[in-house]
Parts: C-alpha cells; structure tokens; sequence
C-alpha cells in the first residue's frame, strides 16, 4: 500500500500530470455495417476523484500528451489491462470494494470478446466526441452532478440515431440493407424504440427506494434522487433534467426541467422545457409543490407552490393577484403593489396558488395554504 500510494505521488509531481474533471473505462458497441463505435456503456464513472488510479493510467498509457485536451478516448490493449491491475495487486486482500480495480478486472476477462476504451474529460466544454457525450449522461444519471451542471451543448448532434433491441443497438442503415436476410432467416431483431438515447434502466442500477413503473419513460442522462417515483401513462423525464429529492412524479419533466424533494407532478402535468414555449430559461419548480393533473408550467416555482388541474401557467400569461398578509410574508422582497401580473413576473415566488375562477375565467393567484405532503403508504 505504501508503495502503491509512493507511486502515485511521484506520477502526480510530474510536470506534465493532470487531473481529469471525469474519467471512465467502458465498453464500445459498433455498427453493424461500418463497425465505427456507435454507443459506449460505463458501469462505474469517476467524477473529481480516484486520482491514485488515474496516475496508473497515466503512467502506463502515457497520458501527458493529452494534458491540454479538453477530452480524449484511448482504446485498451490486454497488455495495457494487465499492467494496470499489477499496480492494485496491493488491494486484493484489503477485505475492500474497489470500483475501479472491479471493473478492469471485467475488462480483462472479457477482452478477448469486446472492447474497451478509457474516456476522460479534462475541461467541461462542449463535447466533441460521442464517448465524451455518454460519460457525461452517466455523470448525471449517477447523481455525480445535477441537470445543468455540465456542458452540453452540440451533444444531440454527436449520437447516432440507433435502433435498440434489449441492450444491442443497431444501426438502421445495416438493418435496411439486410432486412430480407434477417426476416427470411428469422433473426430480424425485435426492435424496443428507435432513438438517439438509450434508456435509463439500460445503464444505471437505480437507489432501493427509486421506482420507474415504464422503461420508456426516463432517458439515460436524466437525474432522478433517490426516493424518485416515476408512474406509467403521461410520465417522462428527458436527459439534463430531472428530481432533487423524493418525488412523484405522473407528468412531463422536460430537458432542463428541475423539480424540489417533496413535489407531486401530477398526471399529465408537463414542466415546459427550454425548446418548448418558454423564452429560453430552465424551468425549476421548488420543493413541496402541487402540479395538479394536465396543468402546465412554463414559469420558475419557488416552494410550496400549487397550480391547479387543468391550468396552463405560462411566462406571458395574466394573473389576478388575491392579495393577502401571508403572501406577503412568505415573499418579503417583492413588490406587490399591482392587481394584475404577467406570470413571469411572479417567477421564484413562494407559495403561490394559482387557480381558474368558474365564475369569470380568469386566472387568479393567492396564498397556498396547503401542505404538499407526498403519500408515504403509496410513495
């Protein structure tokens, strides 16, 4: 241990030493048809730690050139595996879980079969390269960051459309040109969606207290918290966005989307995203709020929020204020001196309660006095 440790700290007093922001050792999928790496899958990611290992990897794949890069991916050898795990032997019998020692000792069983790349990021830019782009949904489906914490920008365009069957993707160009063959042989593959994502539960090992009732419904690169329940029907949860706490969560969370621990998204609910109807600003709704059944909200909710069902509470819509003491103290540093607000305005306000009045249409706001407790029998 002393010399594994004596090791990594004369590798990391070199000049030329980095540390990467993230780094990952993964397995490639190729396409069927040009076998250029089409998809790569991570089963444990490094995020501003385990630098000891990555001054092995360093060392023995001479890292430095790649000092200034904002990213690289390097393809591993079976040599390169098996000088790499002589510098862990220390750790065999350390009655310890090594992460990383655990998933390059998978490699090296494997790599007579498949193949393996080291991903790294040393600079959160925009991605340049589709392995730099997964490592980056891993980040946020691992919890190791929250939506819009990293930069994503381009990284749509960088994944290749793919046919998924089951965990294989294909490419559609192969499954084209060879769909008499595969069909009359029986072995055209059963095809689950079509898609530049793959699915969450295709890749990540959610918390024992997190449910997802429809693999359809959560993309690889969302972050759902731990205490996450994502229910079948009108439920969805894009990539960048996503839970920081228990929540339920019955409608849309759209790419960027944010919601607080405690919140009930209700069935139908969609929480706009930044391409759709909004002016461009991330949507967050805060903690312990109502989102009731088929209501929509394209403006920022602070806590303890209500929109009532049916309601669709967008940035220019107007609002009659319903004024009252309690407002003004859970929201002491806004100026309520109007009657009638654009639904903008009231962004990030606590304790609103926005409703429809039956008797003449209009849009009013007030005072929430319920408590938003979620249901912990049911969640």
């Amino acid at each position: 241990m002393n010399n594994f440790n004596s090791f990594c700290e004369s590798v990391q007093n070199e000049k030329d030493f980095f540390k990467p922001l993230a780094f990952a050792v993964g397995v490639g999928y190729f396409s069927q048809l040009n076998k250029e790496l089409i998809y790569i899958d991570f089963a444990n990611v490094n995020y501003l730690q385990n630098y000891g290992t990555f001054s092995v990897f360093f060392k023995e794949l001479n890292l430095a050139k790649y000092k200034d890069e904002s990213e690289f991916v390097l393809e591993l050898t079976k040599d390169n595996l098996e000088k790499i795990l002589k510098h862990f032997e220390c750790f065999n019998n350390d009655g310890k879980k090594h992460e990383n020692i655990i998933t390059l000792k998978a490699a090296l069983e494997n790599i007579d079969q498949e193949r393996f790349f080291l991903v790294a990021i040393n600079k959160d830019e925009a991605p340049k390269s589709m392995p730099s782009v997964y490592l980056k949904l891993h980040l946020l489906s691992r919890q190791f960051v929250k939506p819009r914490e990293l930069n994503l920008n381009g990284a749509f365009g960088l994944l290749k459309n793919l046919a998924w069957s089951g965990n294989i993707p294909y490419d559609l160009e192969y499954l084209r040109e060879n769909e008499a063959k595969l069909k009359f042989s029986k072995t055209y593959p059963i095809i689950d969606f079509v898609d530049k994502f793959p699915r969450f539960l295709q890749s990540i090992i959610p918390a024992d207290n997190t449910r997802i009732l429809d693999t359809s419904k959560v993309r690889l690169g969302a972050h759902l918290a731990n205490g996450t329940t994502i229910m079948p029907g009108a439920s969805y949860v894009n990539f960048n966005a996503g839970t920081l706490g228990s929540v339920m969560c019955e409608g849309r969370i759209s790419s960027s989307a944010i919601v607080g621990a405690g919140s009930d998204v209700g069935g139908g609910a969609s929480i706009l995203g930044v391409l759709s109807g909004t002016d461009g600003t991330p949507i967050s709704v805060g903690k312990s709020c109502l989102l009731g059944a088929n209501s929509v909200t394209g403006i920022v909710l602070g806590d303890d929020c209500v929109i009532d069902a049916g309601i669709a509470i967008l940035a220019g819509s107007k609002v009659e204020l319903l004024l009252c003491d309690n407002l003004k103290n859970a929201n002491p540093n806004f100026d309520f001196s109007k009657n009638i607000y654009k639904a903008k305005e009231l962004s990030g306000l606590n304790a609103l309660h926005f409703r429809l009045n039956s008797t003449n249409g209009k849009l009013q706001v007030g005072f929430n006095k319920k408590a938003i407790k979620l249901n912990k029998d049911l969640h």
